[in-house]
């Protein structure tokens, strides 16, 4: 799973061989989560601080998602996303 962005401490991965809807996996000091990029969580567990960083970021940055999810599911490198500062 490619990482495209890290933030105080999550890293946010991009994985499309995995399911549907489109997503991103973010992962803090071994909790782990997905959400879409609507920003819903769809499974797993973060810390309530963390999750809504990571609820944020996705909507902050939902087209760029989406490219990156073309991208990967075409076989191609997804770029790097700004991370939350």
């Amino acid at each position: 799973m490619p990482v495209i962005s890290m933030f105080f401490g999550i890293i946010i991965s991009l994985n499309t061989a995995d399911h549907n809807p489109p997503h991103i996996h973010a992962r803090y000091q071994g909790h782990e989560a997905s959400f879409t990029f609507d920003g819903e969580m769809l499974n797993g567990e973060l810390p309530r601080k963390q999750r809504k960083l990571v609820e944020a970021w996705v909507l902050l940055h939902s087209e760029e998602l989406e490219a990156n999810w073309e991208l990967a599911s075409n076989l191609e490198r997804p770029f790097t996303i700004e991370p939350l500062r």
